[in-house]
């Protein structure tokens, strides 16, 4: 029988790495669903209608080499707003966490919504100085910290307040806060309340 792994939080949180690590832990496969939508926003800025951009996507999209950039996660964080996107890409990730042995997948309606059945449920979580350093470390075009700071703040305002699926802990997940956590400790948390659950 399957087993998923669920796990939300905001940007930058470290959800991605604690997710890549479990994943190799366990041997599952991963998904981070945030790629889902860098790629439909990625498509939406070449000019795409934002439904067809989530319903044409393909796994090439998911390689393309500009996901990471600002422009393409500002692009992500709108389209994530629009209940006809987020349909689109439903189905996709719902199968996907249920095929082979296990899955891990990451986002931010994961145990709400997208898996509410998972075994197991985690919300990683930091504060938003520190989410806007850790970001604003993997930029290279010059972005200032101020700048950074202030764009993670207006994310974190559009995925808590979006009224489809809105960023919030699932009631049964458990919250891990890598504020003053280092990589290894949080995943380390993250194995031990998954092991608690097999």
């Amino acid at each position: 029988m399957p087993f998923t792994v669920a796990i939300d939080g905001p940007a930058a949180a470290g959800k991605g790495t604690i997710s890549k690590a479990v994943a190799r832990h366990y041997g599952f496969r991963h998904l981070d669903t945030g790629l889902l939508y860098r790629a439909t926003g990625r498509r939406v800025l070449d000019g795409h209608d934002p439904s067809e951009a989530a319903r044409g996507l393909t796994p090439e999209d998911l390689d393309h080499p500009g996901l990471r950039s600002a422009e393409v996660a500002e692009a992500a964080s709108r389209v994530a707003t629009m209940p006809q996107v987020r349909a689109a890409l439903l189905a996709f990730q719902r199968e996907f966490a249920r095929l082979g042995e296990g899955a891990v997948l990451d986002g931010r309606d994961i145990g709400t919504v997208i898996c509410p059945e998972a075994e197991v449920k985690l919300f990683v979580t930091a504060s938003a100085e520190v989410r806007a350093a850790r970001r604003h470390r993997e930029l290279s075009d010059g972005t200032s910290f101020e700048a950074v700071l202030e764009d993670v703040r207006a994310r974190d305002a559009r995925d808590i307040d979006r009224a489809d699926a809105p960023l919030l802990p699932a009631t049964d997940a458990l919250t891990i806060d890598t504020t003053d956590l280092g990589i290894e400790a949080a995943v380390t948390a993250a194995i031990h309340a998954i092991d608690a659950r097999r």
